[in-house]
């Protein structure tokens, strides 16, 4: 099994941190999308990371397929718990938009000093202030031996938008959604993929 990721990406940390959760050591294949890396290319059309290339010669791309795939395929409690599973993806739903529009910001400011001021950015960072908000009124809840789906997912996609966006996430504004953010820190998964 091996997957394509690269070091600063949410998506591909959140498919390697539940590849650990699920005690898979998938071949970490290092790349970067954004030159149209060949290897990348030679097992997945889009050109995007995170890709799972399985035993079998599979290559699935998109981190929540990928999650669906290490659950199956992994030991350990599962990722989405039957007896949760509308409130486990519910709350991953949400951890997953706020990672799109951190990640969305991020690449279009890096393209563009004035996308803040489209509409489009407009969009993504109004989504975000809402997500945050959401997760602030309900975190997810405190993490047991084995993390869920929705918490490893919120806790990249925060963590992400402390890397890229710093400043976005406060204390003084999310207090209770920090608190649990530091709960999580200490993960040794989340801390072992920790961005840099």
């Amino acid at each position: 099994m091996r997957l394509f990721l690269n070091a600063t990406s949410p998506f591909a940390r959140v498919a390697r941190v539940l590849a650990l959760e699920k005690g898979l050591n998938p071949e970490l294949v290092w790349c970067d999308p954004w030159a149209n890396d060949s290897a990348l290319l030679a097992v997945h059309p889009q050109g995007r990371i995170p890709v799972l290339l399985t035993d079998d010669g599979h290559a699935i791309a998109e981190s929540l397929l990928i999650a669906q795939y290490l659950d199956a395929r992994g030991g350990g409690a599962p990722l989405v718990p039957a007896a949760t599973m509308a409130a486990t993806l519910a709350m991953a739903s949400v951890g997953y938009g706020l990672m799109e529009a951190a990640f969305g910001t991020m690449i279009a400011r890096k393209h563009d000093a004035g996308a803040d001021a489209t509409l489009l950015g407009q969009r993504r960072l109004a989504a975000i202030g809402r997500d945050l908000q959401c997760l602030e009124q309900s975190p997810p809840a405190a993490a047991r031996e084995h993390a869920t789906l929705d918490q490893l997912v919120v806790a990249v996609a925060a963590e992400y938008v402390n890397f890229r966006l710093p400043g976005t996430l406060n204390a003084r504004q999310c207090p209770r959604l920090c608190r649990w953010l530091e709960s999580m820190a200490g993960r040794p998964h989340l801390a072992a993929t920790a961005f840099a």
